[in-house]
């Protein structure tokens, strides 16, 4: 059974690490793995790659940046050309970003089977890219693999019949499982002067947040309300860095005392910060779900959110806006010991990779 793993951003090599580890066991499964190149920093990728130990890309596809539109077609035309030369039995996407709608839409136009990880997640957000991507991909997708109890309950609202729909946990907690022992033995933490429990770590890049003058002046106003109490670390992405300076913010950024600015950090690096820290204040989908199995606090800067599980049952909490008072107030109440407590999901345990190899060589044998 011959498997192209496609993919395209950070987020999914977290997912495919985990897959493709489970795939080598089974002598029943040939896996290769395509990269698109969707993200592409060659420093960034090739950390990643390195930390979750997966092989050079059998193929990478160099797409680099561009509009969604842009992005998708240029895929479409190379992934084309992959599946024609490997005649695969089964393309596997994960997650939500652009790669994962291509490379599904190319696979069902030529009639070959798509497996999704991380099926049925939606966050009712249709303003969001990955919302349509994630509705698109499971609609034509043959084989729906599930995170969560909403994935369910969304995919049979959509109609999906049950047969397609598998439960079997997060391959991004297989990841978080399988290399937290390795993050621990990092140093990031007295690198960067601070100490275990006393600091927050933060991350924001999505559009809706740091594309304004006046989401990016909350963001920093609240950066500073903060590090009057803790250190914040905020590993930045090079969009809110790159837009911090066109809005003419940067002085202000650099006057923040307790403020220490890093580069994005690799996966064991930031896994490492993460565990250390707090609290973490983000916009990330992935996060949620890693801070709620470690059970470290968690504020979301979302109007919604596609992993409902992180907040029903783990330490996540969304807030719909960047109000610098409204966070104080919740910043300061998690601080003094009003952390909202959370449990680890059922299924999130490490080993939802080799439920989805199980399942797929199983099907494979009908």
């Amino acid at each position: 059974m011959k498997i192209l793993n496609i993919v395209g951003a950070r987020p999914n090599f977290m997912k495919v690490a985990p897959l493709h580890r489970a795939f080598q066991k089974r002598s029943e499964i040939e896996s290769k793995i395509v990269h698109t190149g969707q993200h592409y920093d060659a420093k960034m990728s090739d950390v990643f790659f390195n930390q979750l130990e997966l092989p050079k890309p059998d193929y990478f596809l160099g797409i680099g940046g561009g509009s969604h539109t842009q992005q998708t077609a240029k895929i479409m035309l190379e992934f084309e050309k992959v599946m024609e030369a490997e005649q695969p039995d089964l393309v596997l996407v994960v997650g939500d970003v652009t790669s994962t709608i291509a490379c599904a839409l190319v696979a069902t136009k030529m009639h070959i089977p798509i497996a999704h990880v991380e099926a049925g997640l939606r966050s009712g957000d249709r303003r969001m890219p990955e919302e349509i991507n994630r509705i698109l991909t499971d609609s034509i997708s043959d084989l729906l693999f599930v995170t969560e109890q909403a994935g369910i309950d969304n995919l049979k609202r959509e109609g999906v019949p049950d047969e397609k729909v598998f439960m079997v946990g997060n391959c991004m907690i297989d990841s978080l499982v399988h290399y937290r022992q390795k993050a621990s033995q990092i140093d990031v933490i007295s690198e960067l002067g601070v100490e275990k429990g006393e600091f927050v770590l933060m991350t924001m890049h999505r559009p809706a947040n740091v594309d304004t003058p006046e989401g990016l002046a909350s963001i920093l106003q609240i950066i500073e309300d903060t590090a009057h109490y803790k250190k914040v670390v905020f590993p930045i992405h090079p969009r809110t860095r790159n837009n911090i300076e066109k809005f003419g913010l940067k002085a202000k950024l650099d006057s923040i005392q307790g403020l220490i600015l890093t580069e994005p950090q690799g996966y064991l690096e930031f896994l490492n910060l993460m565990e250390n820290s707090s609290l973490v204040v983000t916009d990330s989908g992935g996060i949620q779900e890693e801070t709620t199995y470690l059970q470290v606090p968690c504020l979301t800067f979302r109007d919604s959110t596609e992993r409902p599980v992180t907040v029903e049952l783990g330490t996540n909490q969304l807030l719909s806006d960047l109000n610098p008072v409204t966070v104080h107030e919740k910043v300061m109440e998690i601080l003094q010991g009003r952390a909202k407590k959370g449990v680890i999901p059922p299924m999130w345990d490490g080993h939802a990779a080799e439920r989805i190899a199980e399942v797929l060589v199983q099907k494979f044998n009908q």
